[in-house]
Order: C-alpha cells, then structure tokens, then sequence
C-alpha cells in the first residue's frame, strides 16, 4: 500500500538540502541565514506532526500516522502532549503552548485502567511539566496567557508524584516500577538501575520547587543503593555496576551492564545531579568520573574492519560483548557534558569519538538512519566465541565497509545520535555538527514522513526503509524535534544564545532530563 508523504516540511527540506555545503576536511564558517532556515524546517516538521496528533489523537497518547488513529500507552493522560510542551516553548510557538498548558489542568492523574510505569511517568508527565513549569516562570513567561494554569503545573506534577509514591515503599527503599493505581504493583522482585537511577532528577527538583523535601528523600534513598553497590561483585571494574537490584535488601543481583537501555540512564544521570546542584551531588559526580574511565579503559573497542571506530561494548562480569543500541548513542553527549563541566579535555574527546562512531552507523545505512541494535568483533575475538559472534555471509560485505552489522534493523524515532550531535556542536563549535544533524533530521523527514505524522521504519538498510509501523511515539515531540532544532536555533537576542542551551556562555544554567526535558538548576551554574 502506498502512503503519502510529508507535503508542506518537505518542500522546504529539500530546498535547503540543495544549498547544504558538501562535506570536506576544511572547517567551514558559520552561516546564520542556513542555521535560521533550517531550525525554521525543523519547526515546521514539528508543527505538522502536532497538527496531525492534534487532528487525530489528542488528547490520547500516540498518533497513529498511517492510519490516523491514536493509542494509549502512557495511561491515556496525553503523553504525546504533556511532551511537546517544552519543544513547544523553545520553538516559541504560543498557539501550541497554551493549548497544552489548558490541557494539562483537566489531566486526571488518579485514575487509569493500566499499568503504570514509574519511570517512563516520571520523565515524560512528571519532566514535562517541570520544564513547562521552569520556562513559563522563567525566560518564557510572555508565551502563557493563563498565569493560574501555569501554576496548576506544579500543582499537578505535585499530584502525580503523590500518586506515584507508594512505589517507593518497599523494605529497602528501593522502588517497585510496574505500579496498579491505587496502591498496587505488578509483583516484581526487583527493578533495574535505569529505572530506580533516572528519578533522582526530576523528584529532587520537584522538592526544591515546592519545599516538601519528602520527593528528594524517596528518590534519592533508591538511589543510594546504586551509589555503594552491594554485593562487591556487582561491581566489575570501578564504577561500572550490574543491572538488577533486589527490592526487599537493595543488593544487586547481577554484574551485566554497559551503557545500553536498562542501564543508559542512571550514568546519564549521575553526571546531570552534579550539573543541577555541584554543591549537592558531588558524591554522583564522582561515581559517574570512575564509570567513564574505566568504560575507556575496559569497555572501548575498535571493529575489526574499522580500527578507527570508537564502540563501547557491555559486559557479563568482566567479560566484554560487542553488542550496542541506538539507545547506547547518548553516551558520547555524555562523555563531552562531563568534559565541559569538569574541565577535563580526555572526556570531551572520548565523547566525540564515540560521536563518529554512531556517526559511523547513521552514514552507512540505505535510510542515512541508524539501526535499533548493531554487533562488531575485534581482532582479537576468537572464531568460536559464542558470544561475539562473527558477522553473517549476507552482512560481511556491508561489515568489511561499516565496522558494525545489523541485528536489529527497525527505527522507532530514537533521538540519541541527534543528543550526542548536539553536545559535540555545543562542544566544539564545529559546523561539521551541525550538517550531520541536519543529515539526519532530512533523512527522518524525507523517510518517515507519512500520513498525519512520522511513522517508525522496519528497516533503515532499505532504500524507503522496508515499509512503516503505524506509531509515532511521544519522545519524537519531546527529543528528536527538540535536539534537531536546538543545534541550528537562533538566538533570541543576537547578542547572547539562549539561556537554556548547553554551554550556554561557558556555563549550563540548564540541564535536561532524559526526555530532554530543560530544567533550571538550582546550584550555581557550571
């Protein structure tokens, strides 16, 4: 079946795709009319993905592009929305704002037929609402039209976290995450570090905002099992811990981890607590120091067909598997925040290694867009180790040019390769940056564009990417849009960059949550 793509964006896409300058090895100058014309094209895509979810879908959680039907996901409390809102406020786009901001209030947050997912609830409902919040308090106020809505913001991240509260009493303090409103959960045992370690951000600033210190508490106790892991073995080189946690005794349960989803964020966020407050969370910040040196020094790994390649693998104890994620791609925005804010250079340039290295898997596709699970081996692996297994006969051709094959081929509007651009521009300044975000977002626009929205690919090796699954998740507003119009966005005052960006005259007055979400930071800005 044929779908239709993209219209109005795309024209302006492809207009500006022919004044792109080719790429080459000599630094080109900065170009504010390209810059102000590509974040417009980037907004205009976001616009159009809002109109088609605002058509077809609000206030349900997903747009479903190709069908133009909806889903509930996240709850049916309007995920889609709640996340578009702090893209929405940066873009400023005041007609989009308010309509969220006068949704938000009606949102019943006591109430759903489904599972509830701490985590996923607390990033995306409870982070978006705080940034909405920060914004509209703050350097964005003259958007809102309804000052008492802007309150009802905290009110109602203040509600939900009441809500979700109950998953933090267990007899370790350790959170269940699969919640059954009321008061119930789904059973588990244990949880996992990503989804005990990327709380801290959002409940700590919940408690500043509102002085009920009681939201920090609760996170930051769960937390505290993964900043002294338990037992030693969890442990395998510095800093680098094992996955599961037991619920009842907080000790892990495990030594399987790596820089991959279930454990992504809770590095991520080690360094993002000392970015809020260094005058608080310095205990974090030295715990992610000691993760990122021993992932350089034990994880790093060069392809066996291209040594130049910077991969981070996982590991089982001490024992290394060539295995990453798309998901995995935030890492080098991680490495080069960390650089930025402790003044260390090894970081920022690990960082932009492991930069070209998801560079390496968005270059190398049919689509230009990176596959959801990728594999390599060195070459040192050992032909029968089951672990690492060689590249398959059908593969080896694309291995030998690439340094990666591709296990799982499909797309779901991950944003992490764009994350890392960001940093690696605001890093370095460089405008080699800048094009490879905007190669990216022209491929996502010209590829996944279809119907009402943008739709997931079934597989980013195929030329038009191997046909579309009907979805279109909330983090594409929140994350992919937001990144892809950031790193090309004018300034508001051409005499000084937005206070929200990263590095924003040297320091961050501003960090952002896992859905990248701004919040303001409370301690003195570095």
């Amino acid at each position: 079946m044929h779908y239709s793509r993209l219209a109005v964006p795309l024209v302006a896409v492809l207009a500006l795709s022919a004044m792109a300058l080719p790429h080459s090895n000599i630094p080109r100058a900065d170009n504010h009319t390209l810059n102000r014309d590509r974040a417009d094209a980037v907004k205009a895509a976001f616009v159009h993905a809002w109109n088609g979810y605002k058509q077809y879908a609000f206030p349900h959680d997903e747009l479903h592009p190709v069908s133009n039907g909806f889903s509930d996901s996240r709850n049916g409390w309007g995920a889609s929305a709640v996340d578009a809102f702090s893209t929405a406020c940066v873009m400023q786009l005041p007609d989009i704002v308010n309509t969220i901001l006068d949704y938000i209030p009606t949102i019943d947050f006591d109430h759903t037929a489904d599972g509830v997912s701490l985590f996923e609830t607390t990033i995306r409902y409870m982070g978006g609402m705080l940034s909405g919040y920060d914004f509209l308090k703050g350097p964005l106020s003259n958007l809102a039209q309804n000052a008492t809505a802007v309150d009802d913001l905290l009110k109602q991240a203040t509600r939900l976290a009441n809500n979700l509260a109950y998953a933090f009493d267990t007899p370790s303090g350790v959170p269940s995450n699969n919640l059954i409103f009321p008061s119930g959960t789904d059973g588990s045992t244990n949880n996992g570090i990503a989804t005990i370690g990327t709380l801290v951000l959002e409940w700590t600033h919940l408690s500043d905002l509102t002085g009920n210190q009681t939201y920090a508490e609760l996170s930051q106790k769960g937390e505290s099992y993964l900043l002294a892991p338990q037992p030693a073995s969890s442990e395998p080189w510095p800093g680098l811990v094992g996955t599961n946690v037991n619920l009842t005794t907080g000790q892990f349960e495990d030594a399987v981890g790596g820089w991959v989803g279930g454990d992504d964020s809770f590095y991520e966020y080690l360094l993002k607590m000392y970015v809020y407050d260094s005058t608080r969370f310095s205990t974090y910040k030295n715990r992610w120091m000691l993760a990122a040196d021993s992932s350089i020094v034990h994880l790093a790994s060069h392809p066996s067909t291209r040594p130049d390649i910077t991969f981070l693998a996982i590991y089982n104890g001490q024992e290394r598997i060539f295995y990453s994620q798309h998901l995995a791609c935030f890492d080098g925005g991680s490495f080069i925040l960390g650089g930025l804010v402790l003044k260390e250079q090894k970081y920022i340039d690990f960082g932009i290694a492991l930069v070209n290295g998801c560079h390496d898997t968005y270059a190398s596709t049919a689509t230009g867009i990176g596959p959801e699970v990728f594999r390599w081996v060195e070459n040192s692996t050992a032909a029968n180790d089951t672990n690492n297994p060689p590249p398959p006969a059908d593969q080896q051709v694309f291995y030998k040019k690439s340094g990666f094959y591709i296990t799982a081929s499909d797309y779901v509007l991950r944003p992490e390769y764009l994350e890392s651009v960001y940093y690696a521009y605001r890093a370095t300044g460089d405008q080699m940056y800048r094009d490879w975000a905007w190669d990216a977002f022209v491929a996502i626009n010209t590829t996944c564009a279809v119907g009402s929205g943008y739709a997931e690919l079934k597989d980013v090796n195929v030329h038009g990417g191997g046909g579309y699954s009907d979805f279109m998740d909330s983090f594409f507003f929140a994350e992919v849009l937001k990144y892809a119009y950031l790193i090309h966005a004018p300034a508001t005052d051409p005499m000084q960059d937005n206070s929200w960006q990263v590095e924003n005259n040297g320091v961050n007055q501003w960090v952002f949550n896992t859905e990248a979400h701004p919040f303001k930071v409370h301690g003195p800005p570095i």
